[in-house]
């Protein structure tokens, strides 16, 4: 089955609004084994969307129309849709009963109303979070087309909860995918390491790059998603065995969920010392959810003074190698360890611009060291002559600093080369 999204409002054009709907839908078809061919963006312009909606009706075997289902006069996806296809609205009793005791009234304005009115014939998909409801009916030509509100707390679960049970009777195959997450080996070296299971057609293999770092996708179709995952076992396992330490996870997104969940697993605690990267490694640690189990504390410390007093680092030290060194990173680290009492402390210096360089200390030059109190590591990190942003140093440098303490937990080599 080969689907097409439409996405109707002015918002979204003009950029008001992220189009997150596509995002959500496109990952549920996905998983169904349909192919999605096509996406696009409409205005409240019901020439324009009549012209958008004739044409997936005719190339497509299953449209699916988000937004433009609620009250107001500029919401016409509904209208549109079922005149395109050739089937005329008519006022469904149930939905208009929903309206009354939603609102709490015996008489429901026009306005309202207009929610209840809805193609003749067609399955009503409920909405539990919202007013309008969404339905799903077969056009004159064949072709299915399902109708969704726009906003994603309402799309979701309508999606999930009666989208997807009524597109399941004519599902055909299941698609399983799953991310081998990667870091400290770029996009392009991974890719020539796995070159010949790239070739491969079910499962498949792709690469993608991410904000300093890469993944693999393994992608399997099959009737069923256990049969899609005994594809897709192999093949993860021999990414794994290529590329050992150097991945990761599979399936969890982030190197914190790593570290927070292995922290937690042994007992360990762990607390942040930052300079150039202000507090966005501690920042990411407490995005995860557990977090306060494992992380005591993080200092944001830009001043040398708030380093000497804080982090106990010699006044010496700074006067003789400056807060942007090795020496300096090695003293956050282990500084942050007797302040906090921590098992772990993690020390990160450096500059990450655009202003502040110099010859001997270019932009993007970053110190990040790991200490447990007894023994200390550190890394120096360098942007390989290329000109990134602030926001990327600053990035790269917490994702390498949590890879730091995922190899300490591990029992890896903290100083591995990266490439």
């Amino acid at each position: 089955m080969n689907a097409e999204i439409i996405s109707v409002g002015t918002e979204l054009l003009l950029g008001q609004v992220v189009n997150t709907d596509t995002v959500i839908v496109a990952k549920e078809l996905s998983s169904l084994g349909i192919n999605l061919l096509y996406s696009a963006v409409v205005g409240d312009n019901p020439q324009r969307l009549k012209a958008a909606v004739e044409t997936a009706l005719h190339r497509s075997d299953l449209l699916i129309m988000t937004g433009g289902l609620g009250p107001t006069k500029d919401d016409l996806t509904k209208e549109t849709t079922a005149a395109a296809a050739g089937k005329k609205l008519v006022l469904h009793e149930g939905t208009m009963e929903r309206l009354r005791q939603y609102f709490h009234t015996d008489t429901v304005t026009e306005y309202q109303e207009k929610q209840a009115w809805l193609p003749e014939g067609c399955t009503v998909l409920q909405n539990d979070n919202g007013t309008a409801p969404g339905c799903a009916f077969q056009a004159e030509n064949g072709c299915r087309v399902m109708m969704f509100p726009g906003p994603p707390s309402e799309l979701e679960p309508m999606l999930k909860n009666y989208g997807i049970p009524y597109l399941k009777q004519w599902q055909e195959a299941v698609i399983v995918s799953h991310n081998i997450h990667i870091y400290g080996r770029g996009e392009a070296p991974v890719a020539q390491m796995m070159a010949d299971l790239l070739e491969g057609e079910n499962p498949t293999l792709a690469p993608y790059a991410k904000e300093g770092e890469c993944y693999l996708r393994v992608t399997a179709k099959a009737k069923s998603e256990e049969e899609a995952d005994q594809l897709c076992a192999p093949i993860i396992q021999e990414v794994k065995s290529r590329l050992g330490e150097f991945v990761y996870s599979v399936d969890v997104e982030t190197l914190e969920e790593v570290v927070v969940k292995e922290l937690a697993r042994q007992g360990k605690t762990l607390a942040t010392a930052e300079s150039c990267t202000g507090g966005l490694l501690s920042k990411r640690i407490t995005d995860i959810s557990g977090s306060s189990e494992v992380f005591h504390m993080g200092c944001v410390t830009y001043a040398n003074e708030a380093k000497e007093a804080l982090l106990y680092v010699p006044h010496e030290i700074l006067e003789q190698y400056g807060a942007v060194s090795e020496q300096t990173a090695r003293a956050m680290a282990e500084g942050i360890v007797k302040r906090s009492g921590s098992d772990i402390g993690v020390g990160i210096t450096g500059i990450a611009g655009p202003e502040g360089g110099t010859e001997e200390k270019p932009v993007g030059l970053i110190y990040l060291a790991l200490s447990d109190g007894k023994n200390t590591w550190v890394r120096k990190r360098m942007s390989n002559g290329r000109m990134k942003n602030r926001e990327w140093h600053r990035h790269c440098a917490a994702s390498q600093a949590l890879d730091m303490v995922r190899r300490y937990l591990l029992g890896l080599n903290v100083l591995t080369e990266y490439k």
